[in-house]
């Protein structure tokens, strides 16, 4: 995220659980990173110009995953990536596709 222009500060924690921002998550969307960007919640490995999209288009919802950890998101790579869904998620819990790698 650094290298794509985005500033960083982190907070390490053993409870993810325990992060209000990750509460908001349903839970059929989480993964294994939290963050919070231009209001929204960002959950797992999104590509950083899907968070600039959503940055851009300002859609209402509560924020934007890449359930579970898919092959060939940012920091996945490997020789096999798949093809994998992001999603946005609304505060009554739906979710729709928002993006697609």
């Amino acid at each position: 995220m650094q290298t794509s222009g985005f500033k960083l500060s982190r907070e390490v924690t053993t409870d993810l659980n325990a992060s209000p921002a990750r509460k908001r998550v349903p839970e059929s969307v989480r993964s294994c990173h939290t963050a919070l960007i231009g209001g929204y919640v960002i959950e797992g490995h999104v590509p950083a110009d899907v968070i600039r999209k959503l940055l851009k288009e300002q859609p209402k919802v509560v924020g934007i995953a890449a359930p579970g950890m898919p092959m060939g998101s940012p920091g996945m790579e490997g020789p096999n990536p798949q093809p994998y869904s992001i999603v946005a998620f609304k505060a009554d819990g739906t979710t729709y596709e928002f993006a697609r790698r």
